[in-house]
């Protein structure tokens, strides 16, 4: 289990689509693992496998100390909207109001193939849908109508612009 870099708006393979996983072996385990360890470490929510670089339907999230682990996973019903506050590792330092379904259920499968559910409100249901997100290559960016919604947290001017333009460059 190891910490690996997590990738930040700029980087091109935010926008690759994860590729469904099939085998549940040692390589997924250790994936899920690392995906793990570097949320903790940075510390965050979740974390979906493009955002460390993998192109794969993998991602973790932990809310109220239970951790899911969840491969292939989709939506299958969500009711509801929700609006608040939303921030993601790839985009260090900023946050925007973001609206999502309030309640929401996810099917996928867990690190040995056995087919779960995952139902949640608040957090958890913000949560699951920004790493599914993720796993098609949407950011919670996309979700804005204006980069100008972004509120920068302890960033400085020049780091603002910066970000704005790698949002522009992909956009």
């Amino acid at each position: 289990m190891s910490v690996r870099a997590i990738l930040t708006l700029g980087d091109a393979r935010l926008r690759l689509k994860g590729e469904p996983v099939s085998s549940f072996g040692k390589y997924l385990h250790e994936l899920l693992d690392d995906l793990s360890h570097t949320m903790r470490d940075a510390p965050g929510v979740g974390l979906a496998a493009p955002q460390i670089g993998e192109a794969l339907q993998v991602c973790v999230i932990e809310v109220e100390g239970r951790l899911h682990e969840l491969v292939n996973p989709r939506i299958v019903r969500a009711t509801g909207d929700d609006r608040d506050l939303e921030g993601c590792l790839s985009l260090p330092g900023y946050y925007a109001y973001v609206t999502r379904r309030e309640r929401v259920a996810v099917t996928a499968q867990n690190r040995v193939g056995k087919k779960i559910r995952v139902s949640g409100q608040g957090l958890l249901a913000r949560a699951l849908q920004h790493e599914l997100d993720h796993l098609e290559g949407r950011l919670f960016i996309d979700l804005l109508e204006s980069m100008d919604e972004l509120i920068p947290v302890g960033r400085g001017e020049d780091e603002t612009d910066e970000v704005e333009e790698a949002a522009k460059a992909l956009a």
